[in-house]
């Protein structure tokens, strides 16, 4: 037997609509999109331990070091560095990956926080704020953001 809920209530609706909502009147300015080899990043990580200190934030090192495999971790958060600097047409020349960090909500929602040479880009672009979704299979990490202008 389900929760009884008012008639006509339908919460993923009313979810999805606030979240429309908040998008209303919004324009996205830029893509980027990044994959990458999971396996690739675990030999980076075993051939060169700096290569984490030097591309990471602390507080992403902190995150993905926690894990039994941090590899996966490191992997998703590369792939949306590069997915950003995609998205403003720079490749690796525009930012440091560095000042790309990507944060989580208590709700586990990725998010992205630019320092920087990447607010100058982001500002330049007219981008105000993200939209990012992450995933990864055993072997690859797939990062998508989109720019989104002002209200």
């Amino acid at each position: 037997m389900g929760t009884l809920r008012p008639p006509g209530e339908d919460p993923v609706a009313a979810s999805a609509a606030g979240a429309a909502r908040r998008l209303l009147g919004r324009a996205v300015v830029c893509v980027g999109t990044d994959l990458v080899d999971i396996d690739d990043i675990r030999g980076l990580l075993a051939r060169r331990p700096a290569f984490a200190e030097r591309h990471f934030t602390a507080r992403e090192r902190e995150y993905c070091l926690r894990a039994t495999d941090p590899a996966e971790r490191f992997a998703v958060r590369f792939a949306a560095k590069e997915a950003v600097l995609k998205a403003f047409g720079t490749g690796l020349r525009g930012a440091a990956l560095h000042e790309i960090e990507v944060v989580r909500a208590d709700s586990g929602q990725p998010a992205l926080l630019l320092a920087g040479r990447a607010v100058a880009l982001a500002e330049a672009a007219g981008v105000r704020s993200w939209l990012i979704t992450l995933t990864h299979s055993r072997h690859l990490a797939h990062a998508l953001v989109a720019g989104l202008s002002e209200e």
